[in-house]
């Protein structure tokens, strides 16, 4: 397998930091070498508010990641999550200049910035200009117009924004970590990239990465996003609402939520479960259907939210339905219940076609950081930016200096 190059990536979550060092082939194989997971406490509803423990968190994460793969991490593309991420469509036409009126590559950037100019406040940093696809002299649906004879070139973007000061301070901890920042990637396009197939973004789907604070939402419709947003809810939510209705610590409401919960209130047996509960020596027992109906309600709760933000955005059909990913979309009985409140087909999906250290990665916590990688791979793919030179050929590869690796 010739190399093509190695990369990593840091997802910064609200309940964990993982980074994950990948190497990529030349056909576009990905092998995971090294991971590294850390718990944090830095980040609320995906965004820094204690720079010192998310540092902390990212170094300790890193350190992991480098010991198991022997190799040592200069630089990674690194996620973006917060409830300040938002979304719009914007379109760009420009005249075809060439005098033989054909589409060069200068028209298709000049349309993309003429896109791009739409106002976006100063306080917002704009992260993505996802093209959707390109009308040519009234023509629509196209996908490349390079080369085509036209008069007027249009083209529709997909503008993903993000408050310049939560971008700032995630930047900040990265680099106080030691680690430069390749690109940085909104959460919902990276999950989007470890979960979705070619053919499910054509047809039309939903992805809605469930963490701990935040769900991150892309839809999908003919290829490309079109709407990208983060709800400020998730698996945090559910462990509350246990706390406070079994009268428990934080930590016992979440074991008794992945041990005991499901979002399935069907067939429960009349079962009960002995519980710690706050102040109290001696513990009392709960019953589970006590427990299941808090867990139950929470979750239709999260997916009626949902479905508004969904509706929000303007979608017609999405016959490919909704993926769940991420953490808190493991709860037994979740894809259930989202088929009962969205109406739609729900599954809960890992990342996919990945190799090498799978045995964790494969878990649906960790699209976001599975899904950043693809991304770098698909930067490399396409020549772009320029610091993965891919090898001579023959060689190994011309792996990027970034990497030395540790053992001689």
């Amino acid at each position: 397998m010739e190399r093509e190059a190695v990369l990593v990536a840091i997802d910064v979550g609200t309940s964990k930091v993982c980074a994950l060092i990948g190497e990529v082939s030349r056909d576009g194989r990905l092998t995971i070498m090294g991971h590294g997971t850390v718990e944090t406490s830095g980040l609320r509803k995906g965004v820094v508010v204690n720079i010192d423990q998310t540092v902390r968190s990212i170094a300790d994460a890193v350190e992991r990641a480098e010991r198991l793969s022997g190799w040592k991490i200069d630089r990674a593309f690194v996620g973006v999550g917060g409830q300040h991420v938002e979304s719009l469509n914007s379109t760009g036409q420009v005249a075809v200049t060439a005098h033989h009126r054909e589409v060069m590559r200068e028209d298709i950037s000049r349309a993309i910035e003429v896109a791009r100019a739409v106002s976006i406040p100063s306080n917002r940093d704009v992260l993505h200009v996802e093209r959707r696809g390109f009308t040519v002299d009234g023509q629509e649906g196209v996908k490349d117009p390079l080369g085509m004879s036209a008069l007027r070139l249009e083209v529709e973007a997909h503008i993903v924004s993000a408050s310049a000061t939560a971008v700032q301070n995630l930047t900040k901890c990265v680099q106080l970590a030691g680690v430069k920042i390749d690109e940085l990637v909104v959460n919902g396009l990276a999950s989007s990239e470890a979960v979705l197939t070619e053919t499910e973004k054509e047809l039309g789907v939903a992805v809605a990465d469930v963490g701990a604070g935040t769900i991150d939402l892309t839809l999908f419709s003919e290829g490309s996003p079109f709407h990208t947003a983060v709800l400020p809810v998730g698996g945090n939510n559910v462990t509350n609402d246990v706390a406070i209705g079994v009268k428990t610590t934080l930590q016992v409401a979440e074991q008794l939520k992945v041990k005991h919960g499901t979002c399935d209130l069907r067939d429960l047996q009349d079962e009960e479960i002995s519980v710690a509960v706050l102040g109290e020596d001696a513990g009392r027992t709960v019953s589970r259907e006590e427990l299941c109906q808090i867990i139950e309600s929470r979750m239709r709760e999260t997916f009626e939210l949902l479905r508004t933000e969904m509706s929000r955005s303007g979608h017609g059909m999405l016959p490919a339905g909704i993926i769940l990913t991420g953490g808190a979309a493991q709860l037994a009985g979740t894809a259930e219940l989202g088929r009962d409140v969205l109406q739609m087909p729900v599954r809960v999906s890992g990342p996919t076609g990945i190799s090498g250290l799978i045995d964790t990665i494969q878990d649906p916590s960790y699209a976001t950081a599975v899904g950043l990688l693809r991304w770098g791979a698909n930067s490399v793919a396409m020549g772009d930016p320029s610091h993965y030179e891919a090898a001579p050929a023959g060689g190994l590869g011309r792996i990027r200096s970034a990497f030395r690796s540790i053992f001689p």
